[in-house]
């Protein structure tokens, strides 16, 4: 996946506006707005403990830019129509609620998403029917946007006709899909012609005919299956892909001959499928099946998966998200996914910093926001994931007090982060700049575990400068590191240079890999091995002080075992999160500043690591 790519929202990111020569605050947004809840899912819903996140501030940069660029791949959202029905859990909405309908389209338009293939129980299940009927009616208030109906296999037993075979039922559902939403100028259509899939009709009722069903048709629908088989079906006009919880490798396989099934035949309809993990411990229905989430990289490996075997040559027709809303199995993206980060700054004289202690590439970009209040805010600059501070005294700010907040934005749908509260007053030179800064070239590339150089140059602006200018990098990415030489220089009354070298000892990208495996959720696993340890070596008690070193080494070995098998670093799935053999170019922007008494100058210099 490419990598130092952030998109950002022309009305979220404003350019810092000057006036007189000092900075102007206009405040567009609140402190509150970006991080309290803007999704659809309810405000009162709090984290589960089968993984899925309470509502909160996520990330709304469009999904498509997690796909290969140049992309015309569509996302569709696979869409739970029962909440609020006490057959199913209370999430804090009812499904048929048009207010919340309207939330949620609203919710996955700005996310990027295309339409929603709805998980329909049949005509006679009168709560999911009411809901599939309100999606239709506000669907159509949303050009372009677009809803298709998934049979499910319970409609064939929950709305079958009564002394109807699992043929006839599936006939009359046909029936009532071609007369009452395909109709809708917002129904799904695949080279003209309306699309219907199904979940598990077969599997549950394998005397069913699809080529006797599809030959009563009068609308000469599309017919879409499951799996790799779905493609060779008899009637199939292509196959969907779907999450698999039973499998060790996060899906991974199965996802491979998936798309090689559907690269086999171009000719029908491939519609991939990107989950950010699954738990089923809550659902009443339940197997205890858990596919971990990997703080946010299961999400992002089965994107990278698709990247992998699609490009702008050769795209993948459609994607599915299983599933926007399936709170029940631990899939819903609503809320959206966790990374299992936090973001802190400070500020160093004029120079605002900041870390992060978690996974830095589930991250977009960063954006720092300035305020007098500490309440309102205006984004003051927007900036790659691998920078990590900002002169803020190149904004030209007033002499006056201010806070600064630095929000980590997630990738497409991850959530987002905001620092703590930075307090600053600034200390800048008082009139322009004595000297300016440049960089030939402006543009460097350079390979993990080498170095590359650009000459830096220190021009007076008028007559002559005659401190000592100390140049410095900040913005640096990890594994990156810069030297002068000489260190500082002295203008005078001529241009006068030092050569700048940047050596990448390790890729940013290999470096949070290696992080990735030393999540700090791994160290929670000793405690019970420990407490284990402590119970074992108090009833060991007594005895020579050789007998109880002896006894706490194989209890040492006893507790690494069981660690092993837990994997020390989450739930269910014993895995780490599978990252490509690759290692794709990231480009960050790095700040190289000259600093003398009150003088703080910077010039920009893009570096493409490889």
């Amino acid at each position: 996946m490419r990598q130092g790519i952030f998109v950002v929202a022309v009305c979220l990111i404003l350019p810092a506006i000057s006036r007189a020569g000092n900075l102007f605050i206009q405040p567009t947004t609140t402190l509150q707005a970006q991080t309290s809840n803007n999704t659809s899912a309810a405000d009162s819903f709090q984290s589960q403990t089968n993984g899925n996140l309470g509502a909160t501030n996520i990330s709304r940069v469009d999904l498509h830019t997690l796909l290969y660029p140049g992309t015309t791949t569509k996302i569709y959202a696979h869409f739970m129509p029962w909440f609020g029905d006490p057959r199913h859990m209370a999430v804090g909405y009812n499904s048929q609620d048009p207010a919340q309908i309207h939330r949620q389209i609203t919710d996955m338009i700005g996310r990027g998403i295309d339409g929603m293939i709805i998980d329909w129980y049949g005509s006679r299940d009168t709560f999911t029917n009411t809901t599939t009927l309100r999606v239709m009616a506000e669907a159509e208030q949303h050009p372009g946007f677009k809803f298709a109906i998934m049979i499910d296999k319970g409609a064939i037993k929950l709305s079958s006709c009564s002394g109807c075979t699992p043929q006839q039922a599936l006939i009359e559902q046909i029936h009532y899909v071609e007369k009452t939403f395909i109709p809708s100028p917002a129904y799904m259509r695949i080279n003209g012609r309306p699309m219907i899939t199904n979940f598990d009709v077969e599997l549950h009722y394998p005397s069913v005919d699809w080529a006797a069903a599809a030959a009563t048709t009068t609308t000469n629908p599309i017919f879409i299956f499951e799996d790799a088989s779905g493609f060779t079906h008899v009637v199939s006009g292509g196959s969907y892909s779907w999450v698999r919880p039973s499998t060790t490798d996060f899906g991974m396989a199965y996802m491979t001959k998936f798309y090689d099934a559907g690269l086999a035949y171009p000719q029908l309809e491939t519609i991939g499928a990107s989950y950010k993990g699954f738990n089923d411990t809550l659902a009443s229905w339940g197997l205890n099946r858990i596919m971990t989430q990997w703080c946010g990289h299961t999400w992002l490996q089965t994107f990278a998966k698709i990247n992998s075997l699609y490009n702008s040559t050769n795209q993948l027709d459609a994607l599915q998200l299983p599933t926007w809303n399936d709170y029940e199995e631990g899939t819903e993206v609503e809320t959206g996914i966790d990374n299992c980060m936090s973001v802190s700054a400070g500020i160093s004289g004029n120079l605002l910093q900041w870390s992060v202690n978690g996974y830095e590439d589930t991250l977009d970009h960063y954006v720092v926001y300035i305020s007098t209040d500490g309440q309102n805010l205006m984004p003051l600059n927007a900036m790659g994931a691998g920078s990590h501070s900002l002169d803020v005294c190149g904004y030209s700010p007033e002499q006056r007090h201010y806070t600064l907040y630095v929000q980590a934005v997630g990738k497409p749908t991850i959530r987002n982060r905001m620092s703590n509260a930075v307090s600053y007053t600034p200390h800048c030179s008082n009139g322009p700049s004595s000297i300016s800064l440049g960089a030939s070239p402006a543009a460097l590339q350079v390979k993990s575990g080498r170095s590359t150089s650009a000459k830096v140059t220190v021009t007076p602006i008028s007559g002559s400068f005659t401190g000592a200018v100390a140049l410095s990098c900040s913005g640096l990415p990890v594994g990156v590191s810069c030297s002068f030489v000489p260190s500082s220089v002295t203008p005078g009354a001529q241009v006068v240079s030092s050569k700048l070298t940047v050596t990448a000892t390790i890729s940013p990208m290999k470096d949070r890999r290696r992080q990735t495996r030393r999540s700090p959720l791994r160290y929670a696993f000793w405690l019970p091995s420990f407490g284990v340890m402590g119970m074992a070596i108090a009833v060991a008690g007594g005895g020579s002080t050789r007998k109880v070193v002896g006894r706490i080494a194989w209890l040492l070995v006893l507790a690494l075992i069981t660690c092993s098998l837990v994997s020390c670093g989450g739930t269910g799935n014993s895995h780490q999160p599978i990252t490509s053999t690759d290692t794709p170019s990231q480009t960050f922007t790095i700040a190289v500043n000259g600093s003398s008494g009150d003088q703080n100058v910077s010039t920009s210099v893009t570096l493409t690591i490889q």
